[in-house]
């Protein structure tokens, strides 16, 4: 085999897929692996799902890409099912979540200068934040890591630390044109946003005139148990950016926004070649009508509930190797006592995958369709790995 001419900025595991089963991956070699990291949050619905698999070769032997000269029936009813099970009432498609990030960023900045305030184009975001790849996402993500080397940092990202009231409300000034939070952070470790502290963002927005942005890219479409994870906190933002789960495998994003958050948005002012083409559409329609179906939500929450407390039960009898267990619905985080990278090396001896985060944590974030069974089968080689961990420790401290 021809050596591969890649950029080398993965540091890929040596595994090599060749087809998907439900939560299941299987190999060249015919060995299967339990996918309990979804391909980071994106395979909401598993792999290979019917539905989906179905609409994307219906709409395949039609059009695939039309650009958005044209009228694409396919947004029309995503943008409307969208609205209507959320607090938007508009919607742009996108690709990826770094580019509906950079919309919703936009809609914030136009918003402002729209209403006669150019000078207000700072958006606060939070330590630990992240929030794409972009020159400006990183800007606004401020981890160092991914800042360097490229230049100076996007101006107009005013960073506080994560949950500090005092620092934010010092951060906001003339310039602010919007706040911008995950109501999870993802990347940053499975660090969930206290439901107080959201609703005290959606008033200090009201107070100032600043927009609330929330970045639902890794937590929407269900993920933990509720279609948008905001729900909880019983707050509205005024833009959202989606992407991730809601095309289920296929790239695809979204920015939702009210009509007022929008406003500044008008013809000229934004565009996208491949967004929201007819082929992203068949499928993000496809996994609506999932989502959507009577008890989809609740299925989640009752195995998450399972998988949780067993969770919990390995963080008591395993205390040298697990440190805490994080998150809501299947966004779950195990904070690690060794390094991370031990226990995912550790799961991945035992046939199962997860996603490292920050803070040494691993991600699990299994398909939205897994059944109990299948959080048992992940529960009992989680055990597995753990054990042979905390043999190995026992061993140090001897």
């Amino acid at each position: 085999m021809a050596e591969a001419a890649l950029f080398d900025t993965f540091a890929r595991a040596p595994l090599r897929f060749e087809r998907g089963e439900g939560v299941w991956l299987v190999t060249e070699k015919g060995e299967r692996y339990l996918d309990f990291g979804s391909g980071v949050a994106v395979n909401s619905l598993g792999h290979a799902h019917p539905h989906l698999v179905e609409a994307l070769k219906s709409q395949a032997e039609k059009v695939w890409h039309v650009s958005n000269l044209y009228e694409v029936p396919g947004q029309e009813s995503l943008s409307r099912r969208l609205a209507d099970n959320s607090f938007a009432d508009k919607v742009f498609f996108t690709n990826s979540g770094a580019e509906a990030l950079e919309c919703s960023i936009k809609t914030a900045r136009r918003y402002q200068y729209v209403k006669g305030h150019p000078e207000r184009f700072h958006i606060i975001t939070f330590e630990g934040a992240f929030h794409g790849r972009t020159l400006a996402t990183i800007a606004a993500g401020g981890q160092a890591k991914y800042l360097e080397g490229f230049g100076p940092k996007v101006e107009g990202f005013d960073q506080v630390p994560f949950g500090d009231l005092d620092a934010l409300k010092a951060a906001i000034t003339e310039k602010t044109a919007a706040i911008l939070i995950e109501p999870i952070q993802g990347e940053g470790g499975i660090r969930p946003v206290p439901k107080e502290f959201m609703q005290t963002l959606r008033q200090l927005c009201d107070d100032n005139g600043l927009l609330l942005i929330f970045d639902e890219v890794q937590t929407g479409m269900g993920r933990t148990g509720k279609l948008f994870a905001h729900e909880y906190a019983g707050v509205t933002p005024d833009i959202m950016a989606l992407a991730k789960g809601i095309g289920g495998g296929y790239p695809l994003g979204a920015c939702l926004a009210t009509a007022e958050a929008a406003s500044g948005m008008t013809a000229g002012t934004h565009g996208t070649t491949y967004g929201g083409n007819p082929l992203g559409m068949a499928v993000g329609n496809a996994v609506l009508d999932v989502m959507l179906a009577d008890g989809f939500m609740e299925n989640i929450r009752d195995v998450s509930l399972i998988f949780r407390q067993g969770l919990a039960s390995l963080k008591d009898r395993f205390p040298e190797v697990i440190e805490d267990v994080r998150g809501e619905g299947l966004l779950l985080g195990v904070k690690a006592k060794v390094p991370a990278a031990e226990l995912m090396l550790a799961m991945r001896d035992e046939k199962m995958l997860g996603i490292p985060a920050g803070d040494n944590v691993v991600r699990l974030i299994p398909p939205l369709t897994v059944t109990v069974e299948e959080a048992r089968e992940g529960l009992a080689r989680l055990e597995k790995a753990a054990e042979k961990l905390a043999a190995v420790e026992m061993k140090k401290s001897a």
